[in-house]
């Protein structure tokens, strides 16, 4: 009898394939969409509604039964509460992070199981080894695509019968497979930046949860350049939207935000060199580790502070109460808020939350 997969849908051309490939390969797939989000954007539509239209469409042409699932509820308290405290702690939070944790790889495996699944799968690029009972995050063939950034948080319990069927796949090459099928999805447009924004103005989004309180611009030696629009906007090394060029005794180079003061509510800047920007390390509380904790408290790897970042060679130091990151190079623009993610070779080896930069 045929393994059941629950595949995760999005309406994308990614999930869309992944259905394809699974069925082909011989599983009983089931199509299952995920409604996180209800609210309309700027024009008066819900994504959400022309997106299940395209799992409805790529569902019948695989001939798969699909169903929909809402956790706008969860989403709201578990990751969006999550995303509105970090921003007005002034830190730039990872939402998708919390996503995978506590919406895909939990709510929505439970519905799956519910519905008599054996395996789930997404769409996501990225590998999985399963070796017994421990299970491995392993990178995705398509480099430019990986996204094990993303699933730094999940646990061995939440790895457990998962399947990744773009994992040895190019993008090119799933394009090509979903064109050749016929898939409504073939050329449809990826999804960027956070889900539950979409191509809307993020500081008009960010104003209907959080006031906005503006403040001083201003230079380490008090110089006030201008005024900001709230801190909660700006992101550290941040050069773009600052609206303070032609400054008086400007050498032309562009001015880039250095710190963002919470108490004094002041968004200091600086131009020229960088230097105050690059950090030798970072600190962070604790780290989700896969499959479990490294036997050496001091080890070497490679890390990832943003997610469009090549690896960088760094060596870990497991403390008491907190972990330290060593970077071998300087790094720029350590952001509070952010995943520092790390590897060993092939393997992501886990991740968490950086609280702050080591100078």
């Amino acid at each position: 009898m045929a393994k059941t997969v629950v595949v995760g849908m999005s309406g994308g051309v990614d999930s869309s394939v992944a259905a394809l490939l699974l069925k082909k390969q011989g599983y009983n797939v089931i199509g299952l969409f995920m409604n996180n989000w209800e609210e309309k954007d700027e024009c008066g539509a819900c994504t959400g509604e022309e997106d299940f239209a395209d799992v409805r469409r790529v569902a019948n042409a695989i001939g798969i039964p699909y169903y929909s699932v809402n956790f706008a509820k969860e989403y709201m308290e578990r990751v969006f509460s999550y995303f509105l405290a970090e921003y007005k702690a002034g830190r730039t939070p990872n939402p998708d992070v919390l996503c995978n944790r506590e919406i895909k790889f939990k709510d929505f495996k439970d519905a799956a199981m519910r519905l008599g699944a054996d395996y789930i799968a997404t769409g996501h690029y990225c590998d999985i080894l399963h070796d017994g009972n421990t299970h491995y995050l392993l990178k995705a063939k398509d480099q430019s695509k990986d996204q094990t950034y993303f699933l730094n948080q999940l646990s061995q319990e939440q790895l457990d019968k998962v399947l990744f069927p773009l994992g040895k796949l190019d993008k090119s090459e799933v394009r090509k497979i979903a064109e050749e099928n016929g898939l409504a999805t073939a050329t449809k447009k990826d999804s960027t930046g956070i889900c539950f924004i979409g191509e809307r103005n993020f500081r008009n989004f960010l104003l209907n949860y959080i006031p906005a309180e503006k403040g001083l611009i201003k230079t380490y030696d008090g110089k006030v350049l201008g005024e900001h629009l709230g801190l909660m906007y700006y992101t550290i090394g941040q050069r773009r939207g600052l609206n303070i060029g032609g400054q008086k005794g400007d050498d032309g180079s562009r001015w880039f935000v250095i710190e963002k003061d919470l108490k004094n509510n002041i968004l200091y800047v600086a131009h020229g060199s960088e230097e105050k920007l690059y950090s030798k390390g970072l600190i962070m509380k604790e780290s989700n580790w896969i499959p479990c904790q490294p036997n050496k408290k001091d080890f070497v790897c490679t890390g990832k502070f943003r997610y469009r970042q090549p690896e960088q060679e760094c060596t870990v130091h497991i403390r008491d109460g907190y972990i330290e990151v060593e970077f071998a190079e300087k790094q720029r623009a350590i952001t509070e808020g952010q995943f520092a993610v790390f590897y060993d070779g092939d393997k992501c080896i886990g991740g968490g939350v950086i609280e702050k930069a080591v100078f």
